[in-house]
């Protein structure tokens, strides 16, 4: 299901938290132009479908304010389809060990307790939500403006560390909590162009679509099914004992420390999925057209952040070496963060892994119970969670991950008593552990 706001709020007409003409550069249309064409799709990140799931996206859930959704709702087109629908009833051939005791009528059960809290989220998803983000792009924004400006003045000590901080802050909530979940679909409800998935080029070398590809429509799906979600090892790591171990797996250590300050590099190169090439899925001619769209992204950020912060720097005050230095260091402080994250999303002990047999034949429900116990949370405060993207509730983001994050706290708790009764494990824990014991797996996967 999916919602708009009232035509006062997707137009910004009334609404005080509109970014439209709050800070320069934020938006390219005026408050009359934010919403999108109607011929224009919501994208759906990979979630359990139906048969009947194309319908269902197009029927708009009820407004947390008392004026109806406008007509354009039920005339707007469909969420895009994904391929590889669910069965209604049945199981897979092998259900996973960690939900072996489970009945099929226990996960169809499970099934209809989660898509009812899903249901709960969109019946009262509105204009609270849309603030949220709107809020957060304008932090975000404000953050990276005072962080390039102090570093114009970067020679000196507290003007380079006040710079790097705020630009290191500003990289990591663009990626995490805005730049992800954006692209997840999460806010293509609202139909604000400026805040659409289809629309939204984040701060990361790799093109939004390359991304969209392999994480929402094949990670998403294929949540650590080894031979078929290519999210598990990144084609560089061995990160699972069912792959065969050899020599250069020594390395997995030296790989995974070297990958982590360059990561966006890496994703970029990862989701030119080379080994598909290799393999004759691929064209050349497809890798051609993916290239040019990674150089031309790389070229922008390159400029954007080694050359014109840098030489705007060193016109004014010689301070073009240190604004370099300020903008590999904040690049590279973000890219290990994402790392950290990202890894402890499904590589610490506690989340499982799938053979094919065990997705072969998969209802709704089993989908969902894959999800639970294929991932693992990261326990902490509200700042950290909001660092993380709201990644930290790394189990909901796979249950509803077109849900908006502002939400995944708030179910939480219905998700782990949801995985107590059923007898699932809820893995988490704090940021450090978690980190710890991904590492720990990369360590021993390096030996035989």
């Amino acid at each position: 299901m999916t919602q708009t706001l009232p035509a006062t709020e997707r137009t910004g007409a009334t609404a005080p938290d509109d970014l439209s003409l709050a800070i320069p550069g934020t938006t390219v249309r005026g408050r009359t132009a934010r919403v999108l064409p109607e011929d224009r799709p919501d994208t759906t990140s990979w979630a359990p479908q139906t048969a009947d799931a194309a319908t269902d996206a197009a029927a708009p859930a009820a407004s947390e304010t008392p004026e109806a959704p406008t007509a354009d709702a039920a005339t707007r087109p469909a969420a895009n389809a994904k391929p590889g629908l669910l069965g209604v009833v049945g199981s897979p051939a092998v259900r996973p060990p960690g939900a072996a005791h489970l009945t099929d009528e226990q996960v169809a059960e499970l099934g209809r307790e989660l898509d009812a809290i899903r249901d709960d989220v969109l019946s009262r998803r509105g204009a609270s939500d849309a603030a949220y983000i709107r809020r957060v792009i304008r932090l975000q924004r404000w953050l990276e403006i005072g962080g390039r400006a102090a570093l114009l003045n970067a020679r000196h000590p507290a003007a380079f560390v006040a710079g790097t901080t705020m630009l290191t802050v500003a990289k990591i909530v663009e990626n995490m909590e805005i730049g992800h979940n954006v692209l997840h679909g999460q806010w293509d409800w609202m139909r604000d162009p400026d805040i659409h998935s289809t629309t939204w080029e984040w701060d990361f070398v790799t093109p939004s679509r390359a991304w969209q590809n392999t994480h929402n429509d094949l990670h998403h799906r294929w949540t650590n099914v080894i031979g078929k979600d290519r999210d598990v090892g990144y084609n560089v790591l061995r990160m699972d004992e069912s792959e065969p171990w050899r020599p250069r797996h020594l390395l997995n250590p030296v790989i995974n420390a070297g990958l982590a300050p360059i990561f966006e590099w890496g994703i970029a190169l990862y989701d030119l999925e080379l080994d598909r090439v290799r393999a004759g899925e691929k064209s050349r001619k497809e890798l051609m057209t993916d290239l040019r769209s990674v150089g031309v992204k790389a070229s922008r950020q390159f400029a954007k952040d080694y050359v014109a912060t840098p030489a705007v720097a060193e016109f004014l005050t010689g301070s073009g070496k240190a604004a370099l230095v300020a903008g590999l260091l904040a690049n590279g402080l973000r890219n290990i963060w994402a790392h950290s994250v990202i890894f402890c999303g499904h590589f610490p002990e506690g989340a499982e892994t799938f053979s094919e047999e065990m997705v072969d034949g998969e209802t709704r429900g089993d989908w969902y119970v894959r999800q639970m116990i294929g991932s693992a949370n990261i326990s902490g405060s509200k700042l950290m969670h909001f660092m993380t993207g709201n990644l930290s509730h790394q189990v909901e983001h796979h249950l509803f991950p077109d849900l908006p994050s502002n939400r995944y706290a708030e179910v939480a708790p219905k998700v782990r008593e949801i995985c107590a009764r059923y007898g699932l494990p809820y893995t988490t824990g704090p940021l450090l552990k978690q980190v710890g014991s991904a590492w720990k797996k990369v360590f021993r996967l390096a030996l035989p």
